[in-house]
């Protein structure tokens, strides 16, 4: 017996079957922006003068990446908050946390081997036709205290403010400083118990309408998609890489030996799904691609890793904010290793056994040292300051920086949804009726979605008489 809100739940998804899957929606988004961005680069202007078109996309792309940006503050602390109470009814928080950091070491260890093998191998500043004269140092680097200063927070917000040369005002974010003020709130409501509890009940219904609005941004991504690809297309092209070929191969061959190879290893080594953890990260892993940013991506990235792979929200609203600001196997292990190989072969330098050390050392360290800081050449001055190595290195390879950082992010957001699987699945909190669901036409399943996929496959039982299971829980249980 079949009840008419079944069959409107079985009716409504039918609605969509028209419009294709949200990754193919993206990867369309990513072909047309690559049209479009080879007709801009037709018209000509460059990265000071654009055209209309390259202009066009710009606006396009920045405006999705600042939608998704601007929820990230809110979204941080409120996620983090309500983790903090949820990981007081797992009763195994600290567990949590110190496999986290773990996780974090070992897959950052074996990335910058991974890095300095193949840069040995393929000898890239030996291999290259870039002038000197690029050589440059930058404006700026890192350093080891910028990881204590970047945790004691400027206010209560964790915002910044710098006067421009019009006198115009812009505000910035630390993700880290606010990650830091969210645990401090967090363990004081929880210390705090009973008097505390309206304000954990405002914010998880404050995180929730976040992230209904998140779901709405979301929803733009293939739009975003055709505007960052054609602006990157229209502004840098592809004919800078000639000079720095064997370099850009290396970096690409390390990016790629890590999302192909170590992460699936390590997936398989605990019993899950290589195909499955594909299909439920890779709409975060594209929008990395194309975004070139792993703090505006990471809205989707928790959300993917809580819908799609069965990471524990109370868990995840943790690991991946954390992972944001701190877990770059791209940007932190494989790019400076190669990076830091290439200079020294360029100028003539001979690295021993202690340098390929602290190069390891760095990588492992480096992330949260830099945490507080953008980009990966404040990684790379990092390395080549801990080693000694020339700074104006770092002018030689800005020509290809644009091309590589859509890789490094891309690896960066998949390693982020990579170690809250396992440490779920080692601590036996991961969903498996989620993370091996069947993979629906969007980037994660939004509640009303979820709630009408069940309804519809428990309608056909109903009118045979016969009661059959779910194959996936309503999101956010």
């Amino acid at each position: 017996m079949s009840s008419s809100p079944a069959t409107a739940a079985v009716t409504k998804p039918a609605r969509r079957r028209w419009l294709p899957s949200f990754g193919m929606q993206i990867l369309l988004g990513l072909v047309i922006g690559v049209a479009l961005g080879a007709v801009a680069r037709g018209l000509g202007g460059d990265a000071e003068n654009p055209n209309w078109l390259t202009e066009t996309l710009s606006i396009v792309g920045n405006t999705f990446i600042t939608l998704l940006k601007t929820l990230v503050p809110p979204l941080i602390f409120l996620a983090v908050v309500a983790s903090i109470a949820n990981l007081r009814d797992l009763g195994n928080a600290a567990r949590l946390a110190g496999q986290t950091l773990l996780w974090f070491a070992i897959t950052a260890l074996v990335s910058v081997t991974i890095g300095i093998v193949l840069s040995l191998v393929t000898q890239p500043g030996r291999n290259t036709s870039v002038s000197p004269d690029a050589a440059a140092a930058p404006d700026g680097g890192g350093s080891w205290l910028d990881f204590l200063t970047g945790l004691v927070p400027t206010n209560i917000l964790g915002l910044s403010a710098e006067a421009g040369d019009g006198g115009e005002v812009s505000l910035s974010f630390n993700a880290l400083q606010i990650v830091v003020i969210a645990i401090a709130v967090g363990i004081a409501a929880v210390k705090v118990d009973k008097e505390a509890e309206p304000f954990l009940s405002f914010s998880r219904s404050a995180l929730a309408i976040v992230q209904k609005v998140l779901w709405w941004v979301i929803l733009l991504a293939p739009l975003g998609t055709a505007g960052l690809i054609g602006r990157a297309v229209a502004t840098y092209g592809w004919t800078t890489m000639g000079s720095l070929g064997i370099f850009v191969l290396t970096v690409y061959a390390g990016l790629a030996l890590v999302l192909l190879g170590l992460y699936p290893a390590l997936l398989k080594a605990h019993g899950l799904s290589v195909r499955q953890w594909f299909s439920g990260a890779w709409p975060a892993i594209q929008l990395g691609f194309v975004s070139r940013s792993s703090l505006g991506t990471m809205p989707l990235t928790q959300r993917v890793t809580e819908r799609n792979l069965g990471v524990p929200s109370g868990y995840a609203s943790f690991a991946v904010p954390f992972g944001a600001t701190t877990k770059m196997d791209g940007c932190a292990a494989i790019y400076p290793a190669v990076a830091a190989i290439f200079v020294a072969q360029f100028f003539g330098l001979e690295l021993g056994i202690t340098d390929y050390l602290l190069i390891v050392v760095v990588s492992v360290l480096g992330s949260a040292a830099t945490a507080g800081l953008t980009g990966a050449l404040v990684m790379l001055t990092l390395t080549l300051s801990t080693l000694g190595l020339p700074l104006e290195g770092v002018g030689l390879l800005l020509a290809v920086d644009p091309i590589l950082d859509m890789g490094r992010t891309a690896v960066n957001v998949a390693g982020q949804t990579v170690v809250p699987t396992i440490v779920s699945k080692r601590e036996g909190l991961l969903d498996r009726s989620l993370f091996d669901a069947e993979r629906g036409a969007v980037a994660y399943a939004d509640e009303d979605l979820a709630q009408d996929a069940d309804a519809a496959e428990q309608a056909p039982g109903d009118a045979a008489g016969v009661e059959e299971p779910s194959t996936r829980e309503p999101a956010g249980t």
